[in-house]
C-alpha cells in the first residue's frame, strides 16, 4: 500500500526511477532474535523489527508497536509513511518504526518488562537521542517507554530522557503528549466542517476504536458539539441513535475493560460501523478497514484517518469519484501524536519544559499550516487531500536529498 501510494505520487512529480529507489527504500532494517526467560522459567524466543527510513532531514523518529501480526513489511511501511507525515508537518525527522510479533495479553508484567529491556539492549547500536528516537504505538504505553529509557540510560551511564517519547511526565514526559492524536484528530475534524459548510454543533461521529486515539477523538469531539452515535472496540460495537453517553461510556470500561455490552447502546458489528450514515466516521483501529468492498456504500461527509493506512488504495479510486466526501488522510489527520513528540524531545534536550496551554497552542498552529498548505496544493492542482499531503511530504525529503547530494 504504502509503495503503491508512493509510485502514484512520485508519477505525478515526475520523478525519475534512479530518485525513486532513493526515496522509497529504507536506511535501514533490522530484525532481531529476543530470547526472555518466561515465569515458569522457561525461555522463548521473541521477533523483534525496526526499520529507519531516511536520515536526510535529521534522526528518525517512529513509534514501537506490540502485536502477534507484525511483520518486517508493515513495520517499513509505516516507517516510510512517518517519512511523509515528519516532511508533511516540517519537524526535523526521517521516519522510523518498530515492531515485536507479540501478544501481551499472553505476557505477565514482568515477562513484558524482560521483553522490553532485551529489546531495547538489542537496538542500542542503532538508536539515539540524535539517530532514532522510539514512541509508544500499538500495545506499547509509558511504562514501556519508561523501561526503554532506563535500559537505554543504564548502558550510557546516565539518564538520557531523550531517547524515548511519550514518557511519564516525572521522566522527562510532555504533558498533553497522550491526548495530542486525538485531539489533533479533533481539530482538523473541526476545520473540516468550515471547509465543507456544515456546523459541527449538528454533526453526528462514528468513531472505530475506542483506544488512546479513539477515545480522545470522541472526547474531544464531544466538547466541540458534535454527537458520537457510534464506537467500538476490538471486542464489539455500539450504536444510539440519540447519542452515547461518553462519561458513563468511561465509567462502564473501566469496569470490564471493554465498551461491549454497555447497556444504553445496540451492538453493532464492524461491517455495520463502517457504513453507519454520519457527518464524521473516523477509523482509529488497524489499517486495511476501508476496501474496495465497502467504500461504495460509506455514507459520512467527512473521513477523517486518525489510524495509519485505514484506506486501500483499491478504496481510493472509489472515494476519488465520491466528491460529497471530504477525506482528512491519515499522514496528516494523525500528526499530532509525533508533533507533540516532538515538542517532548525538544523539551528534554534543553531540560526546560512547558505548560500544557503551549503544548496544545504549538500544536494546533501546526496542524493549521499543515491543513492549509494539503488544502491549498488539492484545490490548485485538482488532486485528492491524500495526493497533496503525500505530494508535499515526498517533495520535502526529496529536495533535501537533492540539497545534501550523494556521498561519497
Amino acid at each position: 500500500m504504502a509503495c503503491q501510494q508512493f509510485d502514484l505520487v512520485a508519477d505525478r512529480l515526475q520523478i525519475s526511477h534512479d530518485e525513486r529507489d532513493r526515496l522509497k527504500y529504507p536506511k535501514r532494517s533490522m530484525t532481531v532474535a529476543l530470547p526472555i526467560h518466561r515465569d515458569d522459567g522457561s525461555v522463548q524466543v521473541f521477533e523483534g523489527y525496526r526499520v529507519q527510513h531516511h536520515l536526510t532531514l535529521g534522526p528518525t523518529k517512529g513509534g514501537l508497536r506490540y502485536h502477534p501480526d507484525v511483520t518486517l513489511g508493515e513495520v517499513a511501511a509505516l516507517a516510510m509513511w512517518m517519512s511523509w507525515k515528519c516532511a508533511l508537518t516540517g519537524l526535523p525527522y526521517g521516519g522510523a518504526k518498530g515492531g515485536i510479533a507479540v501478544d501481551t495479553r499472553k505476557l505477565s508484567n514482568k515477562e513484558l518488562e524482560r521483553l522490553t529491556r532485551r529489546y531495547t539492549q538489542e537496538m542500542i547500536p542503532f538508536i539515539g537521542p540524535q539517530v532514532d528516537i522510539m514512541a509508544p504505538d500499538m500495545g506499547t504505553n509509558e511504562q514501556v517507554m519508561a523501561w526503554m529509557m532506563d535500559s537505554y540510560s543504564m548502558h550510557m551511564g546516565y539518564t538520557v530522557p531523550s531517547i524515548v517519547t511519550g514518557k511519564p511526565v516525572n521522566l522527562g514526559g510532555s504533558v498533553g503528549r497522550r491526548e495530542a492524536t486525538g485531539r489533533g484528530v479533533a481539530y482538523l475534524v473541526n476545520r473540516a466542517t468550515d471547509t465543507v459548510n456544515l456546523d459541527i454543533t449538528k454533526c453526528t461521529a462514528v468513531v472505530q476504536g475506542f483506544g488512546n486515539v479513539g477515545s480522545v477523538t470522541a472526547y474531544s469531539l464531544a466538547k466541540y458539539g458534535a454527537k458520537v452515535i457510534a464506537l467500538s472496540d476490538v471486542n464489539g460495537g455500539l450504536y444510539n441513535a440519540k447519542g452515547i453517553d461518553l462519561r458513563k461510556l468511561e465509567t462502564y470500561l473501566a469496569e470490564h475493560n471493554t465498551v461491549a455490552g454497555f447497556p444504553e447502546a445496540d451492538p453493532i458489528s464492524n461491517e455495520q460501523l463502517l457504513t453507519t450514515p454520519c457527518d464524521i466516521l473516523v477509523p482509529a483501529a488497524l489499517e486495511r478497514q476501508i476496501t474496495e468492498k465497502n467504500a461504495a456504500k460509506i455514507q459520512c461527509r467527512i473521513l477523517a484517518e486518525a489510524a495509519n493506512g485505514p484506506t486501500t488504495p483499491e478504496a481510493d479510486v472509489i472515494l476519488d469519484q465520491r466528491e460529497e466526501i471530504f477525506i482528512i488522510p491519515d499522514i496528516l489527520c494523525n500528526s499530532g501524536g509525533v508533533i507533540v513528540s516532538y515538542f517532548e524531545w525538544v523539551q528534554d534536550l534543553q531540560s526546560f519544559f512547558w505548560t500544557e496551554t503551549e503544548v496544545v497552542d504549538k500544536l494546533f498552529r501546526i496542524l493549521e499550516t499543515a491543513f492549509t498548505q494539503t488544502l491549498h496544493l488539492s484545490r490548485k492542482q485538482t488532486m485528492s487531500m491524500r495526493q497533496a499531503a503525500l505530494s508535499l511530504g515526498v517533495s520535502r525529503v526529496r529536495e533535501a536529498k537533492k540539497m545534501r547530494g550523494l556521498f561519497p
